[in-house]
């Protein structure tokens, strides 16, 4: 029976782990599904939609401060000693039960308009929500495009680094063979073999940062990184892609017309404009009305009676109502009212200056990425003309190498140039592509490597 028992729960624990695995994510990933992966899974963002739930139960909460209340119970107790019998009204020395049946009712009539501008603020709370929730998609998406052209990136970091590595080793090969043969120096070989030693660092180094970005991508998306995670590269062509022609000045104005960020400081100005309004209108009369239903039982015969008049007939005869209306005038409150009203000013001061923070925020981003976008482009275009020339003088070089023309130094010198000047051209252009969707973003264009 033990020996059922553990297997069951080996079969439940197998099983379940298969069923945890496959739900996992599986690579690799085009950058689409990074995003949409990232926007399942972020805590921030999640915490920003549970803010909105709780914003939307406050105007639901708001709005039925115009339904009137309605409230029922009852009450049951006795009472021992010298008391007052309610059937007969006259003291007695008696243990007296009673049983309370009441009703309750109330609605406003006119409370300064506070519940009107309590919605109107609750309403406008809601919608600078939505604005922020769209504000927090769009910083988790630009964070991923980030991470994940720095992986494509590292990628071919790799890529060029296993090449040199290549041509080194090949090189080393054939002059090990020369060295041999008595055509070479030993000096060349030890300069070779020095040469391929960095080199194979280089692809060590270039191998840990690739990693490092899968790991920072996986971690941006917050899901488990495993080895075999890995991105597919977008088709995006930078020859084909250009600046956008608009000034920073142009992009600006395009831009606080449709950030979220901007339209969410907006609307938290108006909604201290409705707690403005909400603060003075506790200097005006409120007037209510309201009406209660009550009626008991006792369980003691009344004046002249033997027996107990019966549960619903006590009920039925005991039956009271009153209604009332109540007129509020507010003369002096201690300042609760009058610094209210000043707090909430404050507030609406301390919101504005949000909205203009918010506002030079952004146009100082839109003048750093156009900044960085005229640099990248140029850098970009200064590290295409340099590859090439490079490229035909290491091509040069190594003829003059093989040859003997030139020694192990010179080749040396030659072939490090052309691995920096690739480094430099990847690194300007993918910097180039980020800048450019960066300013699209900006111009409310789809965010997107394509």
């Amino acid at each position: 029976m033990p020996k059922i028992f553990l297997g069951v729960i080996l079969i439940i624990g197998i099983s379940f782990f298969s069923f945890a695995q496959n739900n996992q994510p599986v690579g690799p990933f085009d950058l689409q599904t990074c995003v949409d992966i990232a926007l399942e899974n972020n805590l921030t963002l999640k915490r920003t939609e549970l803010n909105q739930q709780i914003t939307e139960a406050n105007l639901l909460q708001s709005q039925g401060q115009r339904i009137p209340s309605f409230s029922t119970g009852a009450s049951s107790g006795y009472r021992w000693g010298r008391s007052i019998n309610p059937v007969t009204n006259l003291f007695e020395n008696n243990r007296i039960g009673n049983i309370n049946l009441f009703a309750n009712s109330s609605a406003p009539i006119f409370r300064g308009n506070q519940i009107n501008n309590t919605i109107s603020q609750a309403r406008k709370d809601l919608e600078a929500g939505v604005f922020n929730l769209e504000a927090t998609r769009n910083d988790i998406t630009l964070n991923i495009i980030n991470l994940f052209i720095n992986v494509v990136f590292n990628r071919e970091q790799v890529k060029i680094a296993t090449n040199q590595l290549k041509t080194t080793t090949e090189q080393f090969e054939r002059t090990s063979k020369l060295v041999a043969a008595g055509s070479l120096p030993i000096s060349d070989q030890l300069d070779l073999q020095s040469q391929n030693s960095s080199n194979q660092l280089e692809v060590i180094r270039a191998q840990n940062n690739y990693r490092i970005a899968k790991l920072n991508l996986a971690q941006a998306m917050q899901i488990p990184f495993t080895d075999d995670f890995d991105v597919i590269e977008p088709e995006f062509n930078v020859e084909n892609s250009t600046m956008v022609s608009e000034d920073p000045n142009a992009i600006y104005e395009v831009a606080v017309e449709l950030m979220p960020e901007i339209k969410a400081a907006e609307a938290g100005v108006e909604s201290a404009e409705y707690q403005v309004k909400i603060a003075k209108g506790a200097f005006l009369p409120t007037l209510g009305i309201g009406a209660n239903l009550f009626s008991n039982y006792v369980d003691q015969p009344g004046f002249n009676q033997r027996e107990i008049t019966p549960f619903g007939e006590q009920i039925q005869n005991n039956i009271s109502q009153s209604a009332n209306l109540q007129l509020n005038i507010p003369i002096f409150s201690n300042f609760n009212n009058k610094s209210a009203v000043q707090r909430a000013r404050a507030q609406k001061a301390i919101s504005e200056v949000t909205v203009q923070e918010a506002k030079n925020q952004l146009r100082q981003n839109i003048e750093s990425a156009y900044t960085d976008a005229v640099a990248s482009k140029l850098s970009y275009e200064a590290s295409l003309v340099r590859v090439k020339s490079l490229q035909e003088s290491f091509r040069v070089s190594q003829q003059r190498f093989d040859l003997g023309a030139i020694n192990s130094v010179d080749f040396q010198v030659a072939q490090a140039n052309l691995f920096n000047a690739q480094a430099d051209l990847l690194n300007a252009k993918y910097t180039y592509i980020f800048r450019i969707k960066v300013l699209d973003f900006y111009l409310g264009n789809p965010i997107n490597l394509n």
